[in-house]
């Protein structure tokens, strides 16, 4: 059964269209529970608000040398920006020249502007940069695309919203990735019960790694590549 379900936060009894007398329809119990989860949400009954839920942030990590750029699920960059092309720019540094891709936050062109100072944190792959996090040169950062977490309108997250979603123990999630081989672990991105993760194995090789919130950890599919 799926939780992807539009929640407008108002529980009400639901009658039925036929002429008076005829039985009422049952309404599930797990409709009642999401609705009265979603409440508080949409009256803004005592002060809720979404920054209770669960904020995804990801693992900071430094710059380096655009030449030095190599396939990664984290890495970052740091230079000027050189040229805007819709929702891609290109950044700038004294070795050399990346693309970045910034996806629908960057649809208008005026995200970064040219000549602006800028760092740049992403996953690196058929040579796009693709942004994740987004420092400008006077230190404001924006997070770009998905927040993650539950999908929006499911009982999860609802739960999520209200601070009664589970909770990623960051300290002992990164144990079980080093547990199970890995090192110099960063945090990508959430989903509902599982955190993104770029790590190195023992060969210094990068992964993609899937750890649930119970501490199990999988590698992610290599992405495949366009065709030539």
């Amino acid at each position: 059964m799926s939780d992807d379900k539009t929640i407008d936060g108002t529980a009400r009894e639901i009658r039925d269209p036929e002429p008076a007398g005829s039985a009422r329809r049952a309404i599930p119990r797990r409709t009642w529970v999401v609705g009265a989860l979603a409440a508080p949400l949409a009256m803004g009954a005592v002060g809720l608000s979404l920054a209770q839920g669960t904020f995804f942030q990801p693992t900071p990590v430094e710059p380096v040398a655009i030449q030095a750029l190599a396939p990664s699920g984290a890495t970052a960059i740091k230079g000027t920006v050189a040229e805007i092309f819709g929702n891609k720019f290109v950044v700038q540094d004294p070795t050399g020249r990346a693309l970045v891709e910034t996806g629908r936050d960057g649809e208008d062109g005026k995200l970064v502007a040219k000549g602006e100072a800028v760092t740049v944190q992403g996953r690196f792959e058929t040579g796009f940069l693709h942004a994740r996090v987004l420092t400008h040169g006077d230190g404001r950062t924006i997070v770009l695309g998905p927040a993650g977490g539950p999908a929006m309108g499911s009982l999860d997250w609802a739960k999520d919203r209200i601070g009664l979603g589970p909770k990623p123990d960051l300290p002992a999630l990164t144990a079980s990735v080093q547990a199970a081989g890995y090192s110099d672990v960063r945090v990508t991105g959430r989903g509902p019960r599982h955190l993104e993760v770029a790590a190195k194995d023992r060969d210094g090789r990068e992964h993609q790694l899937h750890v649930g919130f119970d501490g199990q950890v999988r590698e992610k599919p290599a992405p495949a590549r366009p065709p030539v």
